[in-house]
């Protein structure tokens, strides 16, 4: 169990999530073990490489240094096991972070052929509609709707992802469909985690654009949440298309204002600042950035064609 190689893999996840408790568990040791193999590490090594104290553990100058290069090294030994296997098979523990909604409707209903593809590789998703840290989590990458706060991390763009307002057909029969933004401020809003940052919902026609100050009845912390409210008839939500793509085709939804643009996100797939790529995180990178050109356009499919029938019923 004490061998360098792992004594490697468990100090860099205790120096990434800050804990001893949360690396012991993702290694598969008791705590009192991690903490004696660490300190083992730390006698060969010959300096304190973390801080501990009751709250936190921290890495030391010292610490931070050797974490770099530990993990270049652990990165290389990855690059040269695959290569020395010839068969583009991937091992290993692949930590995906995404919102849980990008997730359901995205990633898990594709991931099949990837994971068939190479059935010694374990996957673990890590949902969360907040923003995860990357660092902290150990992520090996991520998938990203909208701004990047962290400008140091690997990111490649992927796709687009178009806002939208939608409602159910019972809520628009009892509540009335507006024909104008001013309009909504009668209407029940929904706000889901993509909107709760903001103060207004920003409109665009003709070269024009105006702002509605939201004040949402229903605020949830969920996209997937958001989407089931809608659907109940519960109010509009404004949202990404791709978060509630199926509920417009299957007309469960439909769309507000459709004349009317709400802007688009970017989505990113990131790879975490400060050490070298997995093997298995850049394949899975190309992976989804492959794949989601085919899924995003149907969101952009479905704007298109609404504006289409939108525009032609006008003209009747």
């Amino acid at each position: 169990m004490n061998d360098r190689f792992f004594s490697l893999q468990l100090f860099t996840r205790v120096a990434r999530t800050g804990s001893f408790s949360a690396a012991s568990r993702d290694m598969g040791i008791s705590q009192p073990t991690a903490s004696r193999i660490v300190a083992s590490l730390e006698k060969q090594v010959g300096v304190a490489l973390l801080t501990r104290t009751t709250r936190a553990v921290t890495v030391t100058e010292a610490g931070a240094e050797y974490l770099a290069r530990a993990e270049e090294i652990l990165s290389a030994l990855d690059e040269a096991d695959h290569a020395a296997r010839g068969t583009g098979e991937l091992r290993g523990i692949l930590r995906i972070a995404c919102s849980t909604s990008f997730a359901v409707r995205t990633l898990v209903p594709r991931i099949s052929r990837f994971a068939n593809h190479h059935p010694a590789l374990r996957i673990e998703f890590i949902l969360n509609d907040e923003k995860q840290d990357l660092v902290g989590d150990a992520v090996d990458v991520a998938l990203r709707v909208g701004s990047l706060p962290d400008s140091s991390a690997v990111a490649r763009r992927i796709g687009t992802v178009h806002r939208t307002l939608a409602a159910s057909p019972a809520y628009l029969a009892k509540a009335g469909t507006p024909t104008e933004p001013a309009e909504l401020t009668k209407h029940s809003l929904i706000v889901g985690p993509a909107a709760r940052s903001t103060e207004a919902w920003v409109f665009k026609k003709n070269g024009k654009s105006t702002s509605i100050r939201i004040e949402g009845r229903f605020i949830l912390t969920g996209g997937e949440g958001a989407t089931a409210a809608a659907v109940a008839g519960l109010g509009i939500i404004s949202a990404g298309v791709l978060g509630m793509l199926k509920e417009l085709r299957s007309g469960e939804l439909v769309r507000v204002l459709p004349d009317w643009e709400m802007g688009s996100a970017d989505v990113h797939v990131v790879l975490p600042s400060g050490r070298a790529a997995k093997t298995s995180a850049r394949a899975f990178a190309n992976f989804v950035a492959a794949d989601f050109d085919h899924y995003g356009d149907a969101g952009a499919c479905l704007i298109a064609g609404t504006k289409k029938t939108a525009t032609a019923k006008a003209r009747a």
